[in-house]
Formats: C-alpha cells, structure tokens, sequence
C-alpha cells in the first residue's frame, strides 16, 4: 500500500467515524490514533521519552551530565 492509498484510506475512515458517531468521537479516534504510534515509536526505541518530555516542558531542560 502507498502512502496515497494509505492516507486515502485514514481519511476516509476519519469522515466515517464522524458521519456514524459525530465529531467529538471521531477526534477522540484521531487522538487515539495518534497516541497509539507515539507509544509504539517509545517502544520501538524511535523515539527519546527523555528528550520529548524535555522538549514539552516549557523550558525545564536536563544538563547533559
């Protein structure tokens, strides 16, 4: 599968959840989503927990030791 066809297919399942349960619903399958590939990504050891959590803090940043 492509990334067209894969983003197609997002998409349209997005505008189904909304259609059939409503807006709300359909962002919370959104966040949902979206929260499932960051911990996937965590851990697959993609990404740094450390450093994300650094960069979303607000300026409370580690000295590197």
């Amino acid at each position: 599968m492509s990334h067209q066809q894969f983003g197609f297919a997002v998409g349209f399942a997005v505008v189904a959840v909304w259609l059939a349960a409503g807006f709300g619903a359909a962002v919370a399958a959104v966040l949902a989503g979206v929260a499932g590939v960051l911990v996937a990504r965590v851990l697959d050891r993609q990404v740094d927990l450390g450093e994300l959590v650094d960069r979303f803090s607000g300026g409370a940043r580690r000295s590197p030791r």
